[in-house]
C-alpha cells in the first residue's frame, strides 16, 4: 500500500502516462503508471526477455487504451544485473524514446528490488543480486518518510564474503531487511557479515517495472528525465567470467 506522501508524489505526475520497464535479472517486466495507479506484466522468463519486452507494452498499452504516441516518458531499470538483460532494457527504452520524442528516466534496478522490500519502520534494506562467479551487485537503502528507498552507500560488486555493510543509526544489533537472488545464492557468506539475524530474507526476488515506476514518479513530476542518448547501462563490472588464475586465486 502507497503511504499518504508517496500517493501524493503520484498524483503529482497522474496527467501523465509513465511506461516502467526492467530486464536486468530473471524477470522480465512492465509497467504503466497512468492516472496514479500501476499497472504491470511481469513473468520469470530467462532468456526470453527479447521475445517478451515488446509484447508486454503493447499489453499494458491495450488495457490502459492509450497508444504509443500518448505515453510522456520511460523510466528503465539501468543494471546492474546481466549484461544482456541490461542493455536491452536500455536499447527498448531509447528506441522508444527517440521515437516518441519523450524523456528517459534511469533508475537503480538493486532500488527498485529495494524499494519491494517489506516497509518496515526504519529498519535498512539490503539488495543483493547474484552477480556469479561468487560475486553479488549489492546497494544498501532506507526508506524515506515518503516511501521511497534511497541508497545509504554506493552500489558495488565484489565478492559475497566479503561484503561490507555500513553502519546505520550507530547500532551494532541492526536487523537488515534483505531482497534478492544474491540471498539465495550466497546465504551463508551474506549472514557472516550481518550484525544480527534479517529482519526479513527473500532470495526470490527480482527487481520490478512497478517499483521502477514509483521509483521515477517524483523524478517525473519533477521534471528530471534525460534525453535518450544519456540513458545509459550501470553494469559495475566489465567483465563475464574469471579467467583461469583468478578462478585459482578463489
Amino acid at each position: 500500500m502507497l503511504t499518504q506522501p508517496l500517493r501524493d508524489k503520484f498524483e503529482a505526475a497522474a496527467s501523465m502516462n509513465l511506461l516502467a520497464l526492467d530486464t536486468a535479472t530473471e524477470a522480465c517486466s512492465a509497467a504503466l503508471l497512468i492516472g496514479g495507479e500501476v499497472i504491470e506484466r511481469s513473468e520469470i522468463a530467462p532468456r526470453r526477455h527479447a521475445e517478451l519486452i515488446l509484447p508486454m507494452i503493447e499489453s499494458l498499452l491495450g488495457e490502459a487504451g492509450i497508444s504509443r504516441r500518448q505515453i510522456d516518458a520511460i523510466a528503465v531499470g539501468r543494471g546492474p544485473g546481466a549484461f544482456t538483460g541490461v542493455r536491452l532494457a536500455i536499447s527498448v527504452a531509447q528506441g522508444l524514446a527517440l521515437g516518441l520524442d519523450v524523456p528517459v528516466l534511469p533508475v537503480s534496478s538493486l532500488a527498485a528490488l529495494a524499494q519491494d522490500a517489506p516497509a518496515d519502520g526504519d529498519a535498512p534494506i539490503l539488495a543483493v543480486i547474484d552477480a556469479r562467479m561468487g560475486e553479488v551487485y549489492a546497494g544498501t537503502f532506507l526508506r524515506g518518510a515518503d516511501g521511497i528507498v534511497a541508497p545509504s552507500g554506493p552500489e558495488s560488486v565484489g565478492a559475497a564474503s566479503r561484503l561490507l555493510l555500513p553502519q546505520v543509526a550507530g547500532s551494532r544489533e541492526q536487523h537488515w531487511n534483505i531482497v534478492g537472488s544474491g540471498w539465495d545464492a550466497y546465504r551463508d557468506a551474506l549472514s557472516a557479515h550481518l550484525p544480527a539475524a534479517p529482519g526479513f530474507a527473500d532470495g526470490a526476488r527480482f527487481p520490478q517495472a512497478r517499483a521502477i515506476a514509483r521509483l521515477a514518479a517524483p523524478q517525473l513530476a519533477a521534471g528530471r528525465g534525460v534525453a535518450a542518448e544519456f540513458a545509459l547501462p550501470v553494469y559495475l563490472r566489465d567483465k563475464v567470467a574469471l579467467t583461469l588464475e583468478e578462478q585459482r586465486a578463489r
